[in-house]
Formats: structure tokens, sequence, C-alpha cells
């Protein structure tokens, strides 16, 4: 779980780079291409059943992971970087709540005061006009595709958990680019493809490489903790989001931003401290 958010970390500088000028769906289906010959080939290694048993959740877990990737890939590049990881880091505390109504996790006092805690991160970060007179405030638009986006990650984190005991982690990973390629199409479609040139290839490359490290390792994180528990480790990744945008985006945060940030963890570090079972 920890190593996770740092290849994660990297996956979104990637994308911040190559969304310079690609759309965005090309940085989807870059990533679910190259995530997609890595899990076969591993799968056949292993001599796998790479179709699963549960198939209806593994679709569906595909579809959630489809559409949290999709949405966070937009935020990205619409968005300073360390704002949207942090919109997009609401998902361990949504996941922890949804976890309470679809794995019967045990709903405290403190998980409803932590999200309204996130809620009021997230709104610090996001400085809506009709708020805060003064300030920078973000692309309203990426900012609400950014919360759906957290939503559906949410839900995929969820799905990943009930399916820990059933299936094989690398099934899990599989359905995400067999779910995602074929839906990302026509909306690339509408889009247009724009041809890569010179580094956007490796940028391309090193989205999908670095997605896969990443969601194996939170995959089968997932498969050994709590969906709320093994969610907070992700933290992490908003510390290096801001790191990465101050050292290679000039993105440096006000004042505001930086105490939303801090409520968010605070909210998901209160909706994940459970007890030991």
């Amino acid at each position: 779980m920890l190593v996770g958010p740092l290849f994660f970390s990297v996956m979104s500088v990637l994308a911040k780079l190559a969304s310079q000028r690609l759309p965005t769906m090309e940085l989807v289906l870059a990533r679910v291409v190259v995530t997609l010959i890595m899990s076969w080939w591993v799968i056949r290694r292993l001599d796998i059943d790479p179709w699963g048993n549960n198939k209806k959740l593994l679709l569906l877990r595909g579809f959630a992971g489809f559409m949290g990737l999709s949405c966070y890939f937009y935020a990205i590049a619409h968005l300073p970087l360390a704002d949207a990881t942090v919109i997009q880091f609401c998902n361990p505390m949504l996941a922890a709540l949804i976890a309470v109504f679809a794995l019967h996790e045990r709903l405290r006092t403190i998980d409803l005061i932590a999200t309204v805690c996130s809620m009021a991160g997230v709104v610090l970060v996001a400085q809506p006009t009709f708020l805060f007179a003064t300030g920078t405030p973000l692309d309203q638009v990426a900012v609400a595709v950014g919360v759906v986006g957290a939503i559906f990650s949410a839900i995929a984190y969820v799905i990943i958990r009930r399916l820990g005991s059933t299936e094989h982690h690398m099934v899990v990973v599989l359905y995400f680019p067999l779910v995602t390629g074929p839906a990302s199409l026509p909306i690339l479609a509408v889009e247009g493809l724009v041809l890569p040139r010179g580094v956007e290839w490796l940028l391309l490359l090193g989205i999908g490489v670095a997605a896969q490290l990443g969601q194996i390792q939170i995959t089968k994180g997932f498969k050994l903790e709590t969906a709320g528990r093994a969610s907070s480790v992700t933290y992490l990744q908003i510390v290096l989001a801001y790191t990465w945008g101050v050292l290679l985006f000039g993105e440096y945060p006000n004042e505001v931003s930086i105490l939303g940030a801090l409520l968010v963890v605070l909210g998901v570090f209160g909706v994940t401290r459970r007890a030991a079972p």
C-alpha cells in the first residue's frame, strides 16, 4: 500500500505532461493497453484462468475503474496537480463509507464527522467564486468531474475488496483494461485522435507501466486489509503531488488550498482509523 501511491504519483506527473497536447481518452487508452499486455503476460505465466469466477462484479469493477480514471485524467489536465490529487484522494474516505453498506463494515460517529471534514476540505481546495471573492478559484467543471471520479474510484476499491476472497489479484487487474479499452474508444473518436510525437510516446508508455505497477500493489493491499484501513495509507500521494507540483510545474498552492488538503487528510485519517478486527 505504500509502494502503490508512489507509482500512481509518477503516473499523474506523466499524465500532466502528456495532457498538454494529447486528449484525455488517448491517455486513458494508452494506460489500459500497457496494462492489458502486462496483465495478460503475467496471467499466462502464472497459468491462471483469466476470466475469473464472479464475472458480473469483475465487469462492474472495470466500469467503475474506467469512470474513475477518465475523470481523474480530465481533472489533472485542467487543474493543478496537487488540487486534482486532493479531490481524487477523497476516494479512501468514500470507500470506507460505501464499505459500511456493501461490506457491512461498522459505521461510527467519527465516520460522519470525518466525511464533513473532508468535504469542507474539498471546498477549500476548489475555492468556488460564490464563496471566495479573492484567491485563485479552480475550473469548477473540472472540480465536479474530479469529484465524480473520486466516487467511482471508491466504488472500484470496495469491489476489489469484495472480490479479494474469490479472485486472484491479477484477474481483478485484467478486467480493468478489458472494460476500459472498448469504453474509451467512442469518446476518443469524438475527441479526435492526436498522433503522439517524440517524447510523448515515452510519456504514454510510462503512464501505463507506472499505473500497472501501482495497481498491482494497491490490489494486493486491499486483499490483505479492510477497505478503510488499506485506503488510509494512500494519503502519501497528496504529499507527493504537492512536491511534484512545486518542483516540476511551478504550482505553488495558497494557504486556503493547503488548509483544505489538511482537512481532507484528517477526514480520511478519522474514517480509516478502525479498531483491529
